[in-house]
């Protein structure tokens, strides 16, 4: 089983996704838990502030060190049960200037026990938390989104996938079956006059031809 440790200033946003189909069935099935942790209950202003302005100026809010690093400290007293028992993990920050996600970065991730992942909001997070917290800083394309907390569901959704039987069956996984295209019922759709069909390989029953069919896709 592997843990997802998510600190967000959100948590209220993960319940839909991680509530429904396969990632609900991996948590029921016990292949996986997901925890969410809200950072507010780290910060110690009366106000459940986590953010400050940044020093030298510049447009908006940081996130502060302080309430991240109580956060991780919490999750890391609660992880492990036994003294025995010892707990592979790993700490990500959401950046844009991290290494670009990928399925090489899921396979090699899909081997820690414990991922506990910083979502970062506003301007930013203290840098002190890239340099001295977190084990590494990953981004999930050439792009800037308003916070970490996409970035984290596409995480634990391309990492889970890798873990036995999650997905149901192993060659579900488009990284052995492959991609090419698929089509179902109905074999002929009508659409602005025409007849929209399935390609007749496919209806043929001839498995060889059918996987060469496939084969040309890969």
């Amino acid at each position: 089983m592997i843990k997802f440790d998510i600190i967000t200033i959100f948590p209220e946003i993960f319940s839909s996704y991680f509530g429904k189909s396969i990632l609900k069935r991996a948590q029921e099935n016990e292949l996986i838990k997901i925890g969410v942790h809200d950072l507010r209950k780290f910060s110690i202003d009366k106000h459940k502030k986590v953010d400050d302005k940044a020093y030298g100026g510049g447009p908006g809010m940081v996130l502060k060190i302080e309430p991240i690093v109580r956060a991780i400290g919490s999750i890391l007293k609660l992880k492990v049960k036994s003294k025995k028992l010892k707990v592979k993990s790993r700490v990500i920050l959401f950046s844009t200037r991290g290494k670009k996600f990928n399925n090489k970065i899921a396979e090699k991730l899909v081997k820690y026990d414990q991922l506990i992942l910083i979502c970062g909001r506003y301007e930013g997070v203290d840098e002190r938390v890239a340099k001295y917290i977190a084990d590494e800083e990953i981004s999930i394309g050439e792009y800037v989104l308003t916070g970490g907390e996409i970035p984290a569901m596409v995480l634990v959704d391309a990492v889970s996938r890798h873990i036995p039987g999650v997905l149901g069956k192993q060659e579900s996984l488009e990284e052995i079956k492959g991609s090419y295209p698929v089509y179902t019922r109905p074999e002929v759709f009508e659409m602005r006059n025409k007849n929209l069909r399935v390609p007749k390989v496919l209806l043929s029953g001839d498995h060889k031809k059918i996987e060469e069919w496939r084969e040309k896709f890969h």
